[in-house]
């Protein structure tokens, strides 16, 4: 199992259109990802469980992705958000 820590600069943190394009990335892997927020994980791959956490901006986030493709899903995820969701 691989682990990412990463900050979340968006400004409106993990809502609505990045925490779709999160959930879609996510769901590319076949690997199990989770994100990780405080002291709550929840599936990557469910924007239901994304949006739950709460995730706003300037917060501390751990992804862990494990399967055959752990290490491709983890750099995808930390681009996706290094790239401020696209914008």
């Amino acid at each position: 199992m691989k682990k990412i820590d990463i900050e979340i600069s968006h400004d409106v943190g993990l809502h609505a259109r990045p925490a779709s394009l999160f959930v879609q990335t996510a769901s590319k892997f076949s690997s199990e990802i989770n994100i990780s927020y405080k002291e709550d994980t929840k599936n990557a791959k469910s924007i239901l469980g994304v949006l739950s956490l709460g995730v706003g901006k300037d917060a501390q986030i751990t992804i862990t992705a494990e399967g055959d493709d752990e290490e491709e899903a983890l750099e995808a995820l930390k681009d996706l958000v290094e790239s401020n969701f696209g914008e």
